[in-house]
């Protein structure tokens, strides 16, 4: 039987493999099944405007041809629409670059303070400006803002020369993050986002570099939060426009003809953080709509669920020859999964070990697993561990255990 906590927390969640079952394997969780974009599919392949995003809870109606929301503390997908193809990543680049940048921080190879030489390259770039003159020397902070708050192509060029010698230098360095951070459908050319044939992101790896972002950075993230920066006597506001009406706290948008208006957002409810990103749509207006909506539906449909903590036991297995007729199984760490709201209804667990366990046995030994499955419910696979040491028994003690085995004593 499951412990009363597993019970009164999902008391909906049957199927637990008997304690007395012998042998039993660990059983492994089931994989979510593959996006139906999943692949290299590229621009041309794009689904339809209007085509609606895949959830757990089922379809969502948006606009956006390219959309993923994750949740930040558990990296749960709460929709996705096109989420793993190739498409235009227009000034979202730029998060892969400030990432960079952060990281140099906080090494140590750079600071706030340092001056950057602007180059003439930097200062003749078009598009999104923070209007640094060429010759001068701009702060790194002053810089981090042009690129965060007011999209400077050029500022974001002056990073990148310091940094790496030249902006093609900076974009190997940027692909070669891409490849430790696991982004699978990315490739840079430049530090902007500025067009380039061979430059793409997919969604998903937009949200993974924003997500590491607040997660590796949280002394650098509240520059996203800034509503308008001046530089130069000129000042910009943010362009994202779930910052400024103050429904989120960061980080970026974009736009390109081939890609249309995207916005990567992010926003804290009740103590839970969502990442959204989307790309593809028609306008400034729609990009910020489709922002706010989704977001609201990530955090209506949604809860973070702490099943159980560190050193709670989930159950009790068996101990053959030890000490202690049982031992306690445990998670070994908090473990909080993002659940849609009426996930009791549908959610199955399954505990499994082998049973008994022989002694000796060491706290920290893994001993069996916990899966979690079910309709609209993402699948967990959590290793049970040993929650105490148990010693093997003595001479005198085994042997007593094992004549009461034989003449059938319990």
């Amino acid at each position: 039987m499951l412990t009363r906590r597993l019970a009164v927390l999902a008391s909906a969640l049957a199927a637990s493999v008997p304690a007395s079952a012998q042998q039993r394997k660990p059983a492994p969780a089931r994989p979510p099944a593959p996006h139906p974009q999943a692949g290299r599919p590229r621009t041309k392949d794009v689904v339809p405007t209007g085509s609606p995003a895949d959830s757990p809870l089922g379809p969502v109606d948006t606009g956006a041809k390219w959309a993923i929301a994750l949740d930040f503390t558990t990296g749960a997908t709460l929709l996705e629409k096109a989420s793993d193809e190739e498409m235009p990543p227009s000034s979202m680049t730029k998060l892969m670059t400030i990432y960079l940048v952060y990281e140099r921080l906080k090494q140590g190879r750079l600071k706030l303070d340092d001056q950057l030489t602007v180059s003439e390259r930097a200062w003749k770039m078009g598009g999104s400006k923070m209007f640094v003159q060429v010759g001068t020397q701009v702060r790194v902070e002053d810089l981090i803002r042009g690129v965060i708050v007011q999209s400077g192509n050029d500022a974001a060029v002056v990073l990148a020369e310091a940094l790496a010698g030249s902006e093609e230098q900076f974009a190997e360095s940027m692909n070669a993050k891409a490849k430790t951070m696991g982004l699978k459908h990315s490739q840079f050319r430049n530090c902007t986002g500025w067009p380039d044939a061979e430059q793409h992101m997919s969604v998903r790896d937009i949200a993974t570099v924003a997500r590491r972002i607040v997660l590796d950075f949280p002394e650098y993230y509240h520059y996203d939060a800034e509503k308008s920066f001046k530089y130069n006597n000129i000042e910009q506001e943010n362009r994202n426009p779930m910052v400024q009406k103050g429904t989120a706290d960061g980080l970026k948008t974009g736009h390109t003809d081939a890609g249309g208006y995207g916005l990567v957002a992010s926003a804290v409810r009740s103590g839970r953080r969502v990442v959204l990103v989307l790309n593809g749509m028609a306008s400034m207006k729609e990009r910020g709509e489709e922002g706010e909506r989704l977001m609201d539906w990530c955090f209506a449909n949604y809860e973070n669920v702490t099943l159980f903590s560190a050193g709670d036991t989930i159950e009790s297995a068996p101990v053959w020859l030890g000490t202690s007729k049982d031992v306690p199984l445990i998670a070994g760490r908090d473990l909080t999964v993002t659940m849609p709201r009426n996930w009791r209804d549908n959610a199955a667990v399954k505990v499994s070990f082998e049973s008994p366990v022989r002694a000796p046995v060491m706290k920290g030994d893994v001993l069996g697993n916990l899966t979690l499955g079910g309709k609209g419910v993402p699948p967990l696979n959590v290793q049970l561990l040993a929650g105490a040491d148990v010693p093997r028994l003595g001479l005198p003690g085994r042997s007593m255990a094992m004549l009461h085995h034989l003449t059938g004593g319990r």
